[in-house]
């Protein structure tokens, strides 16, 4: 996440940028998205709710990362995520 930015500049419009790895949460999500990702892809939280707990365990891993991503979206107040932008996250 942290390259991403670099990344971004880098390529310009010129291809779409996908992040994929270390995503576990729908914080992680709308970061990789204010940064400028044009999607964000994920399998270890959905094969982690499989393994636990068979279908069941990957609703929940799925309603987890979108409720992540509702709350994280209500929390900097904004309300749809292809109006993110850089300006959307603090940077410590």
């Amino acid at each position: 996440i942290e390259l991403l930015p670099s990344v971004i500049d880098a390529v310009g419009n010129s291809i779409e940028v996908l992040v994929d790895g270390g995503v576990r949460r729908g914080s992680d999500v709308v970061k990789a998205c204010a940064l400028g990702a044009r999607a964000v892809m994920f399998g270890r939280p959905y094969l982690y709710g499989l393994g636990a707990a068979g279908e069941l365990g990957v609703q929940w891993a799925l309603d987890h990362i979108t409720s992540g991503v509702s709350r994280t979206m209500a929390l900097i107040g904004e309300t749809s995520i292809t109006k993110l932008s850089r300006d959307s996250i603090f940077e410590r």
